[in-house]
């Protein structure tokens, strides 16, 4: 199908799309890598009259250390992601989350920004944000504000972001010492998004117990997740087999799976279990310094 009619702009500069987004409102969308927003324009489930497309906006694109975070650039790639040195050595999470999206010509166009902003439940970025305990910054024409991870994620397709707001940055912090994460996934076999999605990080105390577990879970619910359950049966315990098995288990807990023609509620709940049990044993295997 052919898009409805659109009035289309081309900011060259940040300040220059809010004051824009401010102009139009609720009739304005933003395009980023275009992924998400073009499809649905194309089948006319979106139909805004005004179209900012904010791919040329300068310095918008960056991956570099801030105040002991990493700050990345909502426009920056998911293969520019997958590829980051920085990343790769201080918070490897990332780019293992980005090799998982899509193919090769969706890692080159798609954006970290712009999928966060989508929040579609079947994302992949959300459960390692998740797990990284990230902060995201809104910017708007009245300054810009930082959003917990854990408060961005509203509903399915629904955000924190308020009308007017454009995503501009993500900070994760480096991982810790004696820290591993990992990003298992149930892969979806046409589009490649996420029937379930773990993202699990763990820190090891000094006598081998498990002092702090953070899990992301995406795919199962209409929004991404902590898995509170997951992470309190975990603290405090010294890992073993049936440790991780059993506090698996509790992955979807609290949670009313989708159900859709990919998959039925009941076996995303299962392979919620799955998934998360092998993204804690590829993390305590990777905080334990093994290879994994």
């Amino acid at each position: 199908m052919i898009p409805a009619a659109f009035e289309y702009h081309v900011p060259k500069t940040l300040e220059e799309t809010l004051r824009l987004l401010e102009r139009h409102g609720d009739e304005a969308k933003v395009l980023a890598g275009g992924h998400s927003l073009l499809p649905l324009m194309k089948l006319r489930l979106a139909a805004p009259r005004y179209v900012i497309d904010i791919g040329r906006l300068r310095g918008m694109s960056y991956i570099r250390e801030e105040n002991g975070q990493i700050a990345i650039g909502a426009l920056t790639t998911h293969a520019d992601l997958e590829s980051s040195a920085l990343l790769l050595m201080r918070c490897p999470l990332l780019p293992e989350t980005a090799a998982e999206i899509g193919d090769v010509q969706v890692r080159n166009r798609g954006t970290l920004g712009g999928s966060l902003a989508h929040a579609d439940p079947a994302g992949d970025y959300p459960a390692s944000i998740l797990a990284l305990d990230a902060e995201i910054i809104a910017a708007s024409t009245a300054g810009t504000r930082t959003i917990c991870a854990r408060d961005f994620f509203v509903d399915m397709l629904t955000t924190q972001l308020r009308p007017g707001e454009i995503l501009s940055q993500v900070r994760v912090p480096p991982l810790a010492p004696r820290t591993g994460a990992a990003y298992c996934k149930l892969h979806q076999p046409a589009s490649g998004f996420a029937i379930v999605g773990v993202a699990a990080r763990l820190t090891l105390g000094k006598g081998g117990k498990i002092d702090s577990a953070a899990v992301g879970i995406t795919g199962v619910g209409p929004k991404a997740y902590r898995a509170a359950a997951v992470e309190k049966a975990l603290r405090g315990k010294k890992p073993s087999p049936k440790l991780l098995a059993d506090a698996a288990r509790h992955a979807a807990q609290g949670v009313e799976p989708l159900s859709d023609l990919h998959a039925s509620a009941e076996y995303r709940r299962e392979m919620a279990a799955v998934f998360t049990r092998r993204a804690l044993e590829r993390a305590i295997a990777r905080a334990q310094g093994k290879k994994a």
